[in-house]
């Protein structure tokens, strides 16, 4: 090979940067691992030095402290979901479809990352609060879904006399409600089946009973009868 066709080495700043980058995603896997393992609540940095191969100083290199990995651990599970929900948020769909995908989505997710949905959706670690950047993203999210709901609402689609952050508030209290009710029940069957899960149709299905939005022929009918047989 050509001295010209070699590949460029990396530098030693890149090298520092790439290790600190391989080493901070090993202690946040660690992290999670534990936390699945024990529960949210019960993260342990000595047990997390242990699983990375370091002594327990050597994570305040990376953190500053327990509640720095929570907050890291909090931002990784915000920004996860919310990819997911623009990813329902693009779709033109029906709305009541749409809010059905959020429910199944949801309760997805929380089976696919029950360390982060929980640290992120509940209150699972007396004194955590995230930072500031942090809880920029969770509040994103919920803008997200209160942007959604209310452009249903002022285009007509979505008829309710809640305003959107009502409306969002209740659906995301369904959604909630189903999805703790079934990892608590049945955690191993998929979204969508089981006891609380099969009743995500069924919660479509009141919403749309409803807040549909009255056919013309509905409003036709409501404005010619006048009571008398």
């Amino acid at each position: 090979m050509s001295v010209e066709h070699q590949p460029r080495l990396p530098s030693p700043a890149e090298r520092r940067r790439r290790n600190r980058e391989e080493m901070t995603g090993a202690i946040l896997d660690a992290a999670r691992e534990i936390m699945r393992e024990q529960g949210v609540a019960a993260l342990n940095l000595n047990e997390v030095a242990r699983r990375v191969g370091v002594k327990a100083p050597s994570l305040y290199e990376y953190f500053p402290g327990k509640a720095a990995l929570y907050d890291a651990l909090f931002r990784l599970g915000s920004t996860l979901f919310a990819g997911r929900l623009e990813v329902i948020a693009q779709q033109d769909g029906d709305p009541f479809e749409q809010i059905g995908l959020a429910i199944e989505g949801y309760m997805t997710f929380a089976q696919e990352y029950p360390e982060l949905w929980s640290l992120v959706f509940e209150r699972p670690v007396p004194g955590f609060v995230p930072s500031a950047e942090s809880m920029e993203i969770s509040r994103a999210i919920l803008e997200r879904g209160r942007q959604m709901v209310g452009n249903f609402i002022a285009a007509g689609r979505i008829r309710t006399d809640l305003t959107p952050e009502q409306a969002t508030d209740f659906i995301d209290a369904v959604m909630h409600g189903l999805t703790a009710a079934h990892l608590a029940n049945q955690p191993e069957l998929p979204a969508g089946s089981g006891r609380f899960g099969g009743l995500i149709p069924v919660a479509v299905q009141f919403f749309r009973a409803g807040w549909q939005p009255q056919t013309q022929q509905e409003v036709s009918d409501a404005d010619g009868d006048d009571g008398v047989d």
